[in-house]
């Protein structure tokens, strides 16, 4: 399909069809090493959708439990990482960043000529003078990269519907590159596929997560809580105001049918309120976002992440990060109105 308005090359399941990607990896055996955040979800679709899989993970560990309790069996379809890697035709490395970097090693020999690499982010490759993660020549390398978590790659997938996912080819030694890469993509369940590189999904995604996905929508609610609580305003009312309305009513309107027609459909007041102060807020964040992007794109932000994630106190440090963020009064409010919903009432 050609969106000509937005002169993109989409990739549906008109255009794809699951009994084709069915066919085209017919013959592979694909291993998923790494059963954290995509993997559970990516290799429980393409599972029920009929794609040999099986599971390459660490044992003992909570991940080989959770494959266990996933319905994987040992020594059926799931395995110690070295025997999933040589059983594969196609190595799903779906480790966090930092693991990739330190299981490298251990992958290279199993990339044999004719094999399949495969990502669900570009960062290893991207940043390979970091990570050292370089490929062998005569093997394939893709990437497909759901544009939500693992979670809901799954949820999705078991209510008919998709994640809407992006694909890129880095190397193609077989011929077979994109047709091998789209089969995965449609089989995991993806809604529909467009086209990147390995540069601009790694940009993209460390740039939003950082931005508007994570970090500058968290900064901008703690932002306006202050103010109102400042200003004298209850913890009750500065949280409805700034988070509970946002995320219970107008983004989902946002999701469903575009920021225009939420504009198009609020009050009068909201209206001008919003269009006066937009290009303000514009004006002052994006010096912030091109700094973000040169950060990014200048592989600072990879080196920032890669020294914090092999820290051997990370997840010591994570943890006091996190309790330091819930023990901000505006999450601990959320907390509390949370719990008063309706729903949770009934």
């Amino acid at each position: 399909m050609h969106f000509k308005e937005i002169n993109e090359d989409i990739v549906t399941r008109d255009e794809f069809s699951l009994k084709r990607a069915q066919e085209v990896l017919s013959s592979e055996t694909i291993a998923v090493i790494g059963y954290g955040v995509q993997g559970p979800g990516q290799a429980l679709n393409m599972k029920d959708n009929g794609v040999e899989v099986i599971i390459g993970q660490r044992k003992p560990s909570s991940s080989w439990d959770k494959a266990l309790k996933d319905g994987w069996e040992e020594g059926k379809d799931l395995f110690e990482i070295d025997e999933a890697l040589e059983k594969a035709s196609i190595i799903m490395y779906l480790l966090s960043d930092a693991g990739q970097k330190l299981l490298w090693p251990k992958v290279k020999p199993h990339l044999t000529k004719g094999k399949a690499l495969y990502f669900s982010h570009g960062f290893a490759i991207t940043y390979k003078d970091q990570t050292d993660v370089i490929p062998p020549k005569d093997v394939d390398v893709f990437l497909v990269a759901p544009k939500g978590p693992g979670g809901k790659v799954r949820e999705l997938f078991l209510k008919g519907a998709g994640v809407n996912s992006s694909f890129a080819i880095f190397q193609d030694a077989t011929g077979k590159a994109k047709e091998r890469c789209l089969s995965i993509g449609i089989a995991l369940g993806s809604g529909f596929l467009f086209p990147t590189t390995f540069k601009k999904e790694v940009y993209s995604d460390l740039t939003g997560e950082r931005g508007i996905l994570m970090g500058a929508i968290a900064g901008a609610m703690e932002a306006q809580y202050q103010v109102l609580r400042s200003h004298g305003h209850s913890p009750s009312e500065a949280f409805n105001e700034t988070v509970e309305e946002a995320t219970q009513s107008l983004y989902p309107l946002i999701g469903e049918n575009g920021m225009d027609w939420m504009f198009a459909n609020c009050s009068t007041t909201a209206q001008r309120g919003a269009f006066d102060w937009r290009p303000k807020f514009k004006k002052a964040l994006l010096p912030v976002f091109e700094e973000l992007y040169q950060d990014v794109e200048s592989g600072k932000e990879t080196e920032l992440t890669l020294k914090a994630n092999s820290d051997s106190n990370y997840k010591k440090n994570l943890e006091a990060e996190l309790k330091e963020m819930s023990d901000e009064e505006i999450w601990r409010a959320g907390k509390i109105v949370r719990s008063l919903r309706p729903e949770r009432q009934n």
